[in-house]
């Protein structure tokens, strides 16, 4: 049995910026009582609030759930409220050198989309995300607009000769996230390290791109034993194995 559960958000604990629905909110309270967990994504604390806090229920060991918003460059714990540990915020230069890279590649890439729904650029505080469709884009569009990464891979190609100092990674369904350099999924594996005092080799990740070049990959390259899933309903029937184990 491993020490610790850590889980990507969108794509493998629900849809795209989606609410987890009933069934895995509820496996969720049911893995907290059992194990320490927590949760590695590139969205900011509110998303996760709505995505999943918000969803779980009332009374769970939520003293049990680590939160590692923006690919763990903040990290978050609960004693009878959600606390922030740290924030490794962008200066307002990088932030801007940043943006302003985004705006240009989008435009020489040739991939501007004809209709966007809300912001395309978010400032994160320790990250900088581009959302190609907006970010309250609906499901289905982001699902088509680039199932095959290429799109983005080609915006990726024009930003990194631009953000040399940083590091661009794609995200979600239609996102490409911009941090300082060194930032991915295994930093926030040995941030938990780091935080909680657990080893590596007592962690299990699972995710829904653990493949060379998906955003889950680097958790595994940080050494964490990892699942690939292909979705949120089999993620379902990994932590109703885990439970299982846990309880017999």
């Amino acid at each position: 049995m491993k020490d610790l559960i850590v889980f990507d958000l969108d794509g493998t604990l629900a849809p795209s910026k989606s609410p987890v629905d009933d069934e895995m909110a509820a496996l969720l309270a049911r893995l907290l009582a059992v194990v320490r967990v927590a949760i590695i994504s590139g969205g900011d604390f509110p998303q996760f609030d709505k995505q999943v806090v918000q969803r779980i229920p009332a009374g769970s060991r939520f003293e049990n759930l680590s939160l590692l918003p923006t690919t763990g460059t903040k990290f978050y714990t609960y004693d009878g409220s959600w606390k922030k540990l740290y924030s490794e915020d962008l200066s307002n230069a990088e932030k801007t050198k940043i943006e302003q890279a985004l705006e240009q590649a989008v435009t020489e890439s040739g991939f501007q989309p004809a209709q966007s729904w809300g912001e395309r650029i978010e400032d994160r505080g320790t990250q900088i995300t581009y959302s190609a469709l907006g970010q309250q884009a609906p499901l289905d569009a982001k699902e088509q607009w680039d199932p095959d990464f290429a799109k983005r891979q080609k915006i990726k190609a024009l930003l990194d000769p631009m953000l040399p100092e940083f590091s661009v990674r794609l995200g979600g369904s239609t996102s490409i996230d911009v941090t300082r350099a060194g930032i991915d999924k295994g930093y926030g594996i040995r941030k938990l390290r780091d935080v909680l005092g657990i080893p590596i080799e007592k962690m299990l990740f699972i995710g829904d791109a653990i493949f060379p070049g998906g955003n889950d990959y680097a958790a595994m390259q940080a050494g964490a034993e990892s699942i690939k899933v292909r979705d949120p309903d089999e993620t379902k029937r990994v932590i109703e194995a885990i439970v299982a184990c846990a309880v017999d």
